[in-house]
């Protein structure tokens, strides 16, 4: 580990020297690409010189506590101060361990989160709702820019399906263990017996990728336009301005209405299409290296429940942590950061178990 962060701080040093003579650079893209890999630098390198700090005053401390010339009230002094420094050190020994993991290369990858209701109807629908006010005011809360790609609501007030773009700082590193069904019990204001109902919506959260990551053959989709309709059928524009795109190598199907010009349509179809396909291939590798996939929470798979909301108890439970908060209403609000640091911290520990690689 040691000998990893001695390399790191010397790359960091090496791209500091050369970023403070960007005429000695090639272009543009060269200077971007060294800031980037500089800065995603900059944290080990300062825990290296941390590290390094605190070794040589330990040693300097271990020199005076065995000297048998120093004065013994130096001398226990000196040994107090090693108990000292040498809990600090495992916890820069630990952060560092901690940095060394391997980056999941679309942590800082915008993201596509689509959400759909599943088993339970009108009540799932209005659940559905619930977890697209509870992404988007957490999205708000991370000063994240919110659009809505595609919605299809029910006539009071649910969501049969609605996909969000989310852009901003890191925002796939804190949403990607949110696909699964997410289960609610609670009793639906139409129920007269006092009865709790559960129903389900189901979650995907997916990388934003560019064209250059996920080449489409224009003679591999089939576009049909068509116009755009409302909750129930409802008519919200006279043009044929939404899209339908098929890939018709895998069947994929995305629809696209929310914008008022076929052309944005298309290419926010597109956009979703991109992201499915890209799911899809990370799927595949996966599946073919088990072993590396049972240190992931989960699988990702948008058929396992992962959630339980449970409105009569106030409770949220996490099943794959086995994590239980009675904050229901808070979280519901957006406040998810204890939900997912818990699913990080998670997968960090699962990580760390099976080596920095």
């Amino acid at each position: 580990m040691l000998d990893k962060l001695k390399g790191i701080k010397e790359r960091y040093e090496q791209l500091t020297h050369t970023l403070s003579q960007p005429e000695t650079l090639s272009d543009q893209a060269q200077y971007r690409q060294l800031s980037k890999e500089h800065a995603e630098l900059t944290e080990l390198a300062a825990t290296y010189d941390e590290y390094s700090a605190l070794q040589a005053e330990l040693e300097s401390n271990q020199e005076m506590a065995n000297d048998p010339d120093e004065d013994t009230e130096i001398r226990e002094m000196a040994q107090q101060e090693i108990e000292t420094l040498s809990k600090k050190i495992a916890v820069i020994q630990d952060k560092a361990r901690l940095l060394l993991l391997p980056k999941d290369p679309d942590d800082s990858r915008d993201t596509i989160l689509e959400i759909r209701a599943g088993t339970g109807g009108e009540e799932a629908a209005l659940f559905a709702y619930d977890l697209f006010r509870m992404y988007t005011k957490y999205a708000e809360l991370k000063r994240w820019r919110v659009g809505i790609i595609e919605q299809h609501g029910t006539d009071i007030g649910g969501f049969k399906e609605v996909i969000l773009s989310i852009e901003g700082k890191n925002v796939y590193s804190r949403l990607k263990f949110e696909s699964g069904v997410h289960r609610v019990q609670r009793i639906p204001k139409t129920e007269t017996q006092g009865r709790v109902h559960t129903s389900a919506a189901t979650v995907a959260v997916m990388p934003e990728v560019e064209e250059v990551d996920v080449e489409i053959n224009p003679n591999d989709i089939r576009t049909d336009v068509y116009r755009s309709s409302g909750p129930g059928g409802q008519s919200v524009n006279t043009t044929d301005s939404a899209v339908r795109i098929t890939h018709i190598p895998t069947g994929l199907i995305v629809t696209c209405q929310n914008e008022k010009s076929q052309l944005k349509n298309k290419n926010q179809a597109l956009k979703v299409l991109r992201a499915r396909l890209y799911e899809k291939e990370l799927a595949e590798q996966q599946s073919s290296t088990a072993e590396q996939r049972k240190s992931m929470i989960g699988s990702g798979d948008r058929s396992e429940r992962i959630r339980t909301y449970n409105f009569p108890q106030g409770r949220l439970t996490d099943h794959r942590v086995n994590l239980t908060l009675y904050q229901l209403d808070s979280i519901l609000l957006g406040n998810i950061d204890p939900v997912i640091d818990a699913l990080v911290t998670h997968n960090q520990a699962q990580l760390l178990q099976s080596g920095p690689g």
